[in-house]
């Protein structure tokens, strides 16, 4: 059995990451310029994590929107999820083709408090980047440094329970320490295949307030440690109140009704982010 001690760094970290009172997190994706470009409420990266910063548990972004968006007085505020994946963009058909593009030793000169990857099962790329992940989870561990496995989901894929237990398994095997993968029915059944590897859900392209809160109360419901909204969040004409109205149910067990009430409240003066 490996000693305890051996586990402090990983454990420190995961404790930064995830809530260790509540086993919860509310993660802030901000990481979609790098395949996707310029991105609406993203346009504007410094104003965006200025504003959002405070209100969520971890964000979820690259490394030049960390050098050049987060202000120094907000450095080291909120744990940072770094991508080290990378190497296609969207006008490329098949974004399954990505490598590995931030070294170990750069996420520890920036302070990551994990490091994230994308992995395509199924994909004509599925090896490589089950390697890529791997590759990193080798590197990853020797430092202390948790690896969440984003379960990416290419055009053909279908986001249903089969596939997504699947992939999220695949990840738990390799050695991620978080999953972060997609809400599907019977949700509690992709969580049990991998407990107790925590799962964080995606939020996906914006839908609206109510749906994207009812995906979060039915995501942590079935189990999750809570979830990793981006578009959700920066793009709703009230990203405030949507980030507090996620926060109340992933940290406050709330209602979708009670997190709306919060959402509501903030409505009078909110807009949107460029």
């Amino acid at each position: 059995m490996v000693p305890a001690y051996l586990d402090i760094g990983i454990q420190s970290r995961m404790n930064r990451i995830i809530n260790p009172k509540d086993n919860r997190v509310v993660m802030l994706a901000i990481d979609h310029p790098y395949f996707q470009g310029p991105t609406t409420g993203l346009r504007n990266m410094s104003k965006t994590i200025k504003t959002l910063l405070p209100y969520c548990d971890c964000l979820m972004t690259t490394r030049g929107a960390v050098r050049s968006n987060i202000a120094p007085e907000d450095v080291g505020s909120k744990p940072i999820m770094l991508r080290v994946t990378g190497g296609n963009s969207v006008l490329n058909e098949e974004l399954s083709d990505e490598k590995i593009t931030v070294t170990i030793q750069e996420a520890i000169r920036m302070d990551a408090a994990g490091v994230a990857i994308s992995v395509y099962i199924g994909s004509a790329n599925q090896q490589q980047t089950i390697l890529n992940l791997t590759d990193m989870i080798n590197q990853a561990e020797e430092c202390g440094i948790p690896v969440l496995a984003v379960t990416a989901v290419g055009k053909n894929m279908a986001r249903d329970l089969r596939y997504l237990a699947l992939a999220s398994r695949i990840c738990q095997d390799a050695g991620a320490r978080i999953i972060k993968t997609y809400y599907c029915e019977e949700f509690s059944r992709v969580v049990d295949s991998v407990s107790p590897t925590a799962v964080v859900v995606a939020g996906g392209k914006y839908s609206s307030p109510p749906d994207a809160l009812q995906m979060a109360y039915h995501s942590v419901q079935a189990g999750a440690a809570g979830v990793d909204f981006g578009r959700n969040i920066f793009q709703d004409d009230n990203p405030i109140g949507m980030i507090k109205a996620i926060s109340s149910i992933v940290h406050g067990n709330h209602t979708v009704k009670e997190a709306l009430d919060i959402y509501n409240a903030c409505l009078p003066g909110a807009s949107r982010l460029d």
